[in-house]
């Protein structure tokens, strides 16, 4: 079963959005309609600066990656930044993950990011162990401030 790493197209849409769902699930985050028309026009919209991947095998979708260009201003150039990534929990352990990563890694080189940064949940364990293996943790913790 040969598995497809590809940007996003339209015809994605209800596979994604029903990985998506499954996000949310997965974070504990209500997904209305609204945010899933607003989330998926965005991909969708060339000229928005964030992009999708999907994870495709035997013509079904199981998984995804959305990430987008971010400046850093101590490096004074821009870096990636991966905002999601979700793999069908039927799917995990079929090295899904894997190659969304090596996907998100070519990418990065081709677009002479220094780095690709990503955030998770302390408790996602089982994606942490993919993580460590292909990543490095850094020392920063993550704050919010809500107005």
């Amino acid at each position: 079963m040969p598995l497809t790493v590809r940007p996003t197209t339209e015809a994605d849409f209800d596979a994604w959005k029903l990985l998506y769902l499954g996000y949310g699930v997965f974070y504990k985050r209500e997904m209305t309609e609204q945010t899933l028309a607003t989330v998926w026009g965005w991909l969708m919209d060339p000229a928005h600066v964030l992009e999708g991947l999907v994870a495709e095998r035997d013509g079904a979708l199981v998984g995804l990656a959305h990430f987008r260009e971010m400046p850093s201003p101590l490096r004074a150039q821009p870096v990636g930044f991966l905002d999601d990534m979700f793999v069908d929990p039927d799917a995990r352990g079929a090295k899904v993950g894997e190659a969304l990563f090596a996907e998100l890694e070519r990418i990065t080189a081709a677009r002479g990011w220094p780095v690709l940064r990503w955030l998770t949940a302390d408790d996602n364990y089982r994606a942490r162990v993919l993580y460590d293996r292909i990543g490095k943790k850094t020392s920063w913790n993550l704050y919010e401030m809500t107005p």
